[in-house]
């Protein structure tokens, strides 16, 4: 009979920098997941996340960004023509900034895109200053 021993499990150090957050996830995959179904986990993150302050700035963002995005592309939508061939423009912009703001998070920066960055700052300022 064959015994097999194992031994000793090593576990992977936290990463320098990166700080857990109340959910139990390292801030950077808190980020990430923030932005993966847009203004959705946006809200979710915003909702269930307390403490980190990174997290909820890409909750915020991201919120800002992809339901911004979305309500454009439902106005853009109802015009004839023109709102086909904008709607084929925005469309691949969309994917690209998405994958470019989960990378981003996923390094662990705390990326601030021209006009979504700061009014997520603005707002998670707001809800702080009301607690």
């Amino acid at each position: 009979m064959d015994t097999v021993v194992e031994g000793p499990r090593k576990t992977m150090p936290p990463s320098p920098g990166m700080k857990k957050s109340s959910t139990g996830l390292d801030e950077n995959v808190g980020g990430l997941l923030a932005y993966i179904l847009g203004f959705i986990t946006g809200i979710i993150f915003l909702v269930i996340e307390k403490e980190n302050e990174k997290i909820r700035f890409h909750a915020m963002q991201s919120t800002i960004t992809f339901g911004a995005l979305f309500v454009i592309s439902l106005i853009v939508n109802f015009i004839p023509i023109i709102g086909i061939l904008i709607s084929m423009i925005l469309a691949p912009l969309s994917i690209v900034l998405w994958i470019i703001l989960m990378v981003k998070a996923y390094q662990g920066e705390r990326y601030h895109l021209p006009i979504a960055g700061k009014m997520a700052e603005d707002q998670l300022r707001k809800m702080t200053d009301k607690v």
